[in-house]
C-alpha cells in the first residue's frame, strides 16, 4: 500500500502533530469520517459479542478482527475515520480512565509497596530496552513493549505509541506488541493465582504480585479476586496505582525521546499533551469530590469502549504483510518484560 497523505504517516504520533501545527492537514467534512468510523464500530461490536459469548479477552478479539479487516485501510475513504478512532478515541479514553483514580487509593497502598512498585516499573522498562540488542531488536520497539508491560497493557501501549510514533515503530510492529501483551496478560491471569497459591503467599502478597505484574486492568483485578476477595482488593489498588503512574511515565518517555544526542530523533516539545492534563484533572477532581458511582461506571464503560475502538482501528491500519514478516525475535521484548515484571513483583511481594 502506498501512503501519500501526509497525515497518514503521523497517525497516533501526538508530538508529530504538534510539530505540524503550522501546516495542519486539510479539514474533513463529517461525512468523510463515516466509512472508517462505521467499519471500526461494527468490528468493535463484533469483538464485544465474541468476548461476551465465549469468555475471551475483548482486547484480543478486537485485535484479531481488526487485523482480519486490515484490507479496508487500502481504501483511502477509510483513512479519516480510522485516524479519528485510533487517535481521538484513544485520548478521550485515557482521560476517562482518570475517573477510576483517587489520591486515597495511593495513600492506602502505603509508602513501601508504592516505592517497590515504582522501582519495578522502571526496572522492567530499563531491562527490556537494554536487552533489545541481544535479540537484534530496535530499542523503541523494546521501549513500547517494556512500558506497556510495566504500566497497564494495551492502553499504555496506545499512549506510548502516541509519543513514539510510527516513524520509529511501524504499525505492524505496534500491532504485534498489542497481540503479545494481550496474550501474555491472559496467560498471566490464569497462571499467577495458581503459582501464588502453590508458593503459599498471603492475601496481601498474592494481591501485590498479581496487581503489580499482570498487564491488563480487568485481568489483573480478575486474577486477584480469583485468589481471594482480600487479594482482589489489594490487586485493584496496586493495579490502579500503576494506571495512575501512566502520566509521569509518559513524561519520562517524552524526555528520553527528546534527547538531542539521539540519532535521528525528533525534538519533542516539553509540554503536557491535553489528554494527560485531562487524565490528571479528572483524577484530582475524583480525589477532592467523590464522583458519583453511576458517573464512575459510565466513565469506565466509556473508557473501555473508546480504547477498544482505538485498538480495532489501529489493527485495521496495520499492514498485515509487514506483521507476518516479523520473526520470533520480535516477541523477545515482550517475553523479557513479562518475565522481569513477574520475578521482580514476586521478590517484592515476599518482602512485604
Amino acid at each position: 500500500m502506498k501512503i501519500s497523505d501526509q497525515s497518514w504517516p503521523m497517525a497516533a504520533d501526538l508530538y508529530g502533530e504538534m510539530q505540524l501545527e503550522a501546516h495542519p492537514p486539510a479539514r474533513h467534512r463529517w461525512r468523510d469520517y463515516l466509512p472508517g468510523v462505521l467499519a471500526t464500530a461494527i468490528a468493535a461490536l463484533a469483538a464485544a459479542w465474541l468476548a461476551d459469548h465465549y469468555a475471551a479477552p475483548i482486547v484480543l478479539m478486537g485485535l484479531l478482527i481488526g487485523l482480519a479487516l486490515s484490507f479496508l485501510s487500502q481504501d483511502t475513504r477509510t483513512h479519516a475515520g480510522l485516524d479519528l478512532m485510533s487517535q481521538t478515541a484513544l485520548r478521550v479514553g485515557i482521560v476517562l480512565v482518570g475517573a477510576r483514580i483517587t489520591a486515597q487509593q495511593l495513600a492506602e497502598l502505603g509508602p513501601l509497596p508504592f516505592v517497590l512498585l515504582v522501582g519495578i516499573m522502571l526496572a522492567v522498562i530499563i531491562v527490556t530496552v537494554t536487552s533489545a540488542r541481544l535479540f537484534a531488536q530496535d530499542r523503541h520497539a523494546a521501549l513500547l513493549a517494556g512500558g506497556a508491560t510495566a504500566i497497564c497493557g494495551a492502553s499504555a501501549a496506545l499512549a506510548l505509541y502516541s509519543l513514539i510514533g510510527d516513524k520509529r515503530v511501524d504499525q505492524a510492529r505496534f500491532t504485534l506488541t498489542l497481540v503479545g501483551i494481550t496474550v501474555a496478560s491472559a496467560l498471566a491471569m490464569t497462571l499467577y493465582p495458581v503459582l501464588a497459591a502453590q508458593l503459599g503467599l498471603t492475601d496481601a502478597q498474592a494481591g501485590f504480585l498479581i496487581g503489580a505484574s499482570i498487564h491488563d486492568v480487568a485481568q489483573a483485578i480478575g486474577g486477584g479476586f480469583s485468589f481471594s476477595a482480600p487479594a482482589g482488593e489489594v490487586a485493584t489498588i496496586v493495579k490502579l496505582t500503576r494506571v495512575a503512574l501512566l502520566a509521569p511515565m509518559l513524561m519520562l518517555v517524552a524526555l528520553w525521546l527528546s534527547r538531542g544526542g539521539e540519532a535521528g530523533a525528533m525534538r519533542i516539545p516539553l509540554r503536557l499533551p491535553w489528554f494527560i492534563v485531562g487524565f490528571l484533572a479528572i483524577a484530582a477532581v475524583n480525589s477532592l469530590v467523590a464522583i458519583p458511582k453511576p458517573v464512575q461506571g459510565a466513565a469506565a464503560t466509556g473508557a473501555q469502549a473508546l480504547l477498544l475502538l482505538a485498538i480495532v482501528a489501529t489493527a485495521m491500519k496495520a499492514r498485515l504483510h509487514l506483521l507476518l514478516d516479523q520473526g520470533w525475535r520480535s516477541f523477545a521484548p515482550i517475553i523479557v518484560a513479562t518475565l522481569t515484571s513477574f520475578l521482580l513483583s514476586l521478590a517484592a511481594a515476599l518482602s512485604l
